[in-house]
C-alpha cells in the first residue's frame, strides 16, 4: 500500500514588536564611498596656493635684485633668498609685502584691509609650502569625501577669513602671512567630527594621534619668521565651531537587547532616538553657531578700532616666535646709515653698531629696509 506524502509550506516571518515602535536606524555606511570623486574644492584650493607662491617667487626675483647673492641661485628668477634672511626658502620681506601680507602700519596707518584676503593665500617658503598643502590634502581630502564639497569650502574660506582678522591682532613691524589658518580650520573641524561622532569610529587612536602630529608639525613651523600662528588660533576654533554648526550628525548609539526584553529596548530606543533628534543637535549647533559669530564680531570690531593686544601682553608675540641666532621676537623699529664707497655699499645698524659691506649699490629702497632689518 502506497502511503501519500504531503509537504507543507511553511513561510517564517520576523517576530514583531507588540508595539508599533520605530526600530534603531541602522549605523550609516561613510558617505566617503559614495563621494570618493568630490574633492575638488581642495584641488582647486591647491593650485591657487601654489600659483600665489610661483607669483611671489617670480615678483621677488633674487637673482636681480639681490645680485645673485641667493640660495640656489641656479634657479634664476625662481631662486629663494639666503637661508640667514628667510629660513624657509622663500622670498624677502619687502616682496612678501608687495604680495599682500599683513603688517602692523598697513591696517593701521595706511587702512590697506584688502590684506586680509591676501593674507589667507601666501606663504613664507617652500617649507612651509610643502607642509601647509600636503596637510590641507590629507586632511581636506578626507572631509570632503564624507561631507561634500559645498559645506567643507565653506568653512574653509570662514575659517581662514577669521584667522586673518585673528591675527590683525596682534600684528608687529614685520610683514607675516596666513595661509595656516584655514588648514587649523580644517583640523579643528576634524576635531569637532571626532568629539561628537566619537563611539562611531574604529581606529580612534591611530586618527587622533595623526590629527596631532598634524598640528603641531604646522603649529611649530609658526614660531619660524613670517609665518603667523595667531591666524592658525582663531582658524582652529573657527573650524571647531563651524564643524559643529555644519557637519554635527549624531546617531543613537546601537545596544543588542536581551532576549525576552525586546518590547522595553524598542521603547528605551525609541525615546534616546528623539532625545538625540530633538535636544542634542539644535542646541548643540545653535550654540556653536552664536559662539562663532561673537568671535567674528570681536575680531572685527578689533580690527575696525586698530587693536593691538601686544600692546597689553608682553608674551603674546612669543606665542609666534621663537627667539634665535638670526632673528628676534622684539617688535622694534630698524634704522641704519649708509654709505656708498667705490662701487660699494656700507650699511650700519644705528640701534647695535653692526655693520655690513655689500658689493653693490644699485638696490631699490625696500631692499635696504630688508638688509637694514637683517643687520639689526
Amino acid at each position: 500500500m502506497e502511503e501519500s506524502l504531503e509537504y507543507i509550506d511553511i513561510k517564517l516571518s520576523p517576530a514583531k514588536l507588540p508595539l508599533d515602535l520605530p526600530q534603531d536606524p541602522p549605523m550609516k555606511s561613510h558617505r566617503r564611498l559614495r563621494r570618493r570623486g568630490d574633492t575638488w574644492v581642495v584641488s582647486v584650493l591647491v593650485i591657487i596656493h601654489i600659483g600665489f607662491f610661483i607669483t611671489t617667487m617670480l615678483v621677488n626675483d633674487c637673482f636681480t635684485n639681490s645680485h645673485g647673492d641667493c640660495t640656489f641661485p641656479s634657479l634664476g628668477r625662481l631662486s629663494f633668498q639666503l637661508l640667514s634672511e628667510n629660513p624657509l626658502l622663500g622670498p624677502s620681506m619687502s616682496k612678501l609685502d608687495e604680495m599682500g601680507a599683513l603688517r602692523k602700519n598697513f591696517l593701521t596707518e595706511r587702512h590697506q584691509t584688502w590684506r586680509l584676503f591676501t593674507f589667507p593665500f601666501l606663504h613664507a617658503g617652500l617649507f612651509h609650502l610643502v607642509i601647509n598643502l600636503c596637510s590641507v590634502i590629507y586632511v581636506g581630502i578626507r572631509l570632503e569625501q564624507e561631507f561634500g564639497p559645498l559645506r567643507v569650502g565653506i568653512i574653509y574660506i570662514l575659517s581662514a577669513f577669521v584667522g586673518a582678522l585673528m591675527a590683525s591682532l596682534f600684528l608687529q613691524s614685520i610683514p607675516s602671512v596666513g595661509s595656516s589658518g584655514a588648514l587649523f580650520g580644517l583640523l579643528g573641524t576634524l576635531l569637532s567630527e571626532f568629539v561628537w561622532n566619537w563611539k562611531f569610529h574604529i581606529n580612534k587612536i591611530s586618527k587622533i594621534a595623526s590629527l596631532v602630529f598634524v598640528f603641531v608639525c604646522n603649529f611649530f613651523l609658526g614660531f619660524l619668521p613670517y609665518v603667523d600662528n595667531f591666524s592658525s588660533i582663531g582658524g582652529f576654533i573657527s573650524g571647531f565651531l563651524l564643524g559643529t554648526v555644519l557637519l554635527f550628525t549624531p546617531q543613537p548609539q546601537q545596544i543588542a537587547p536581551n532576549k525576552g526584553d525586546r518590547i522595553d529596548y524598542g521603547f528605551k530606543s525609541y525615546i534616546k532616538l528623539k532625545f538625540k533628534q530633538k535636544l542634542d543637535r539644535p542646541v548643540t549647533r545653535i550654540v556653536s553657531l552664536i559662539l562663532f559669530t561673537l568671535l567674528l564680531a570681536g575680531c572685527l570690531l578689533g580690527v575696525l578700532y586698530g587693536i593691538n593686544i601686544n600692546s597689553y601682553c608682553t608674551w603674546c608675540p612669543y606665542v609666534d616666535c621663537i627667539p634665535f641666532t638670526s632673528w628676534h621676537c622684539k617688535d622694534k623699529e630698524t634704522f641704519c646709515e649708509t654709505m656708498v664707497s667705490n662701487a660699494h655699499l656700507t650699511m650700519t645698524c644705528l640701534g647695535n653698531g653692526n655693520f655690513k659691506v655689500y658689493h653693490y649699490t644699485n638696490i631699490s629702497r625696500a631692499r635696504i629696509n630688508d638688509l637694514c632689518y637683517m643687520i639689526c
